[in-house]
C-alpha cells in the first residue's frame, strides 16, 4: 500500500514520576534525515532510540521530539559523613585555639565543598520500556497518519496516470487521419506552387516524411509506463523512487511525441499530458 513521507503522531503519559511527551513529524526528502531531541536524563539511550527510529521511518525529513517534566522532586542529597566529622573536628579546635565560639560551626562545615553530593535519578530498565512504549504509540499515530495520506495520494496519482493514457488515446486517434491530412497538406501546398511531380515520386517522398515522423513505437511504450506506473502503485514496498524513474520515462516519451506532431491539434494534447506529468512528478515526492 502506498505511503506517504508526510506524517504526525505523538503519545503522552505518566512514566514513574515523569510526564513524558512524544511527537514525530516528518516532510519528504531523497534520504532519510532523522533530528532526534531528548532530555538529558534518557540522553544515554539515545543510540538504541535513533536506530530504531531509522528503521521505522525509513526515508524522509523526520523530526522526533521527546520531553520529560517532572511531577515531583528527583533529587537527592546525601553527605559525606567521615569528610563533614573531619572539617568539624578541625574547625571545632580551630576555634578552641582562638577562643571563638563554635555554636554555628555544623552551619559552616555544610557549606564546604564535596561535603554533600547532589544527583538525579537513574533511568532503570522498566522506566526506558515506559517511555518506548510512548515513542511506539506515537509512531504508531505517525504510521497512520502516512497511511491515510498515502491512499490519497494513490487516487490522485492513479487518476493523473488514467488522464495521460486517455489524452494518448486521443493523440492516437488524431494520429490514425494524420497521413490523409499531410498527404492533402502538401498537394495543397504543390498545387499552390503550381509545380508537377511524378505521382510516384510524390509517395515515395511521402512516406519517407511519415516515416519520420512516425509515433507508433512511443504511443506503445507510453502505455506501458502508464500500465506499470499504475502497477507500482499498488506494491507492497516503498515505490516513492520506482514511481520517479517510471514518471521520467513517460516524460521522455511524451516528449518525443511532441517533437514529431507536426498537428496542432496533437501539440495540444501533448502540453496536457505534460501537464499532468507535472502534477505527478509533484505528488510522487511525496510518496515513501
Amino acid at each position: 500500500m502506498l505511503r506517504s513521507m508526510t506524517g504526525f503522531g505523538r503519545a503522552e503519559g505518566v512514566v514513574r514520576d515523569r510526564k513524558v511527551s512524544v511527537e514525530v513529524r516528518s516532510l519528504n526528502s531523497k534520504q532519510l534525515d532523522l533530528f532526534l531531541k531528548l532530555p538529558g536524563v534518557y540522553k544515554d539511550r539515545e543510540n538504541e532510540l535513533r536506530t530504531w527510529l531509522s528503521e521505522q521511518a525509513v526515508r524522509g525529513k523526520v523530526e522526533v521530539f521527546v520531553t520529560a517534566e517532572a511531577l515531583h522532586a528527583t533529587k537527592r542529597t546525601t553527605f559525606d559523613h567521615e569528610l563533614i566529622a573531619a572539617y568539624y573536628n578541625e574547625l571545632k579546635g580551630i576555634a578552641q585555639e582562638v577562643g571563638a565560639g563554635g555554636s554555628d560551626l555544623l552551619a559552616h562545615v555544610l557549606r564546604l565543598p564535596d561535603v554533600s553530593i547532589t544527583s538525579t535519578d537513574r533511568v532503570d530498565d522498566e522506566e526506558w520500556a515506559g517511555v518506548r512504549a510512548l515513542v511506539a504509540e506515537a509512531l504508531a499515530g505517525f504510521a497512520s497518519f502516512r497511511m491515510n495520506e498515502g491512499a490519497r495520494l494513490h487516487e490522485e496519482l492513479t487518476a493523473r496516470a488514467n488522464g495521460i493514457e486517455q489524452l494518448l488515446h486521443e493523440v492516437a486517434a488524431l494520429d490514425a487521419v494524420r497521413i490523409d491530412r499531410t498527404r492533402e497538406r502538401l498537394q495543397a501546398k504543390l498545387v499552390e506552387l503550381r509545380v508537377q511531380v511524378d505521382k510516384d515520386r510524390f509517395e515515395q517522398e511521402l512516406v519517407y516524411y511519415l516515416e519520420k515522423l512516425d509515433i507508433t513505437e512511443e504511443k506503445v511504450r507510453l502505455g506501458g509506463h502508464c500500465g506499470y506506473f499504475r502497477e507500482t502503485l499498488n506494491g507492497d514496498e516503498q515505490q516513492g523512487r520506482k514511481l520517479g524513474f517510471i514518471a521520467q520515462e513517460m516524460g521522455r516519451e511524451i516528449n518525443t511525441i511532441g517533437s514529431k506532431a507536426n498537428d496542432a491539434g496533437m501539440q495540444r494534447l501533448v502540453v496536457r499530458m505534460k501537464d499532468e506529468l507535472e502534477k505527478v512528478k509533484e505528488q510522487v515526492l511525496n510518496v515513501l
